[in-house]
């Protein structure tokens, strides 16, 4: 098992209001330098599916979109060992700063990716930011098991703040 180093910066503006963390990023994400860029991630379709819209496959269309709907992306984990993409394999991690995007940001509301973010927002960084995190299902393909829709449905939260 290899130690990885988030090889990307979060993703925000000073008008970011909305922080969506995920554990850390996946293979292909590290390879793309950018968030959910495994193209069997639902992440994207799940947005455009929330926001009622069409993001586009480009960083650069991704990147409008979040501005355009104030989101910023990061992970909690800055650095691990992992083998692959597998949350279930993380350990011996270091967290990011998150307190960085919150004060250099307007973020109001924090939501994570899956069980493994929350859980470890919750342990490591929940107590420097004082804002309650929550949870999404994992977007990822190896939680095929929940339904596109199911998804969809749970992330219609973050468009009604």
């Amino acid at each position: 098992m290899a130690r990885v180093n988030h090889s990307f910066p979060p993703f925000y503006d000073k008008d970011s209001e909305i922080l969506i963390l995920g554990s850390f990023p996946s293979v292909k994400s590290r390879e793309l330098g950018f968030y959910y860029m495994h193209n069997q991630n639902r992440f994207w379709k799940v947005l455009e599916k929330v926001y009622d819209t069409t993001i586009g496959d480009s960083i650069f269309e991704k990147k409008n979109f979040l501005k355009k709907y104030h989101i910023a992306l990061w992970d909690v984990i800055e650095s691990c060992e992992i083998n692959n993409s597998s949350d279930s394999s993380i350990k011996n991690i270091k967290v990011n700063n998150i307190n960085k995007i919150i004060k250099e940001s307007n973020i109001k509301y924090i939501y994570t990716t899956g069980k493994k973010a929350y859980e470890l927002y919750n342990k490591y960084v929940y107590s420097h930011t004082k804002i309650k995190a929550i949870y999404l299902y994992s977007p990822s393909p190896a939680n095929c098991a929940i339904d596109i829709n199911k998804i969809v449905e749970n992330y219609k939260v973050i468009n009604k703040n």
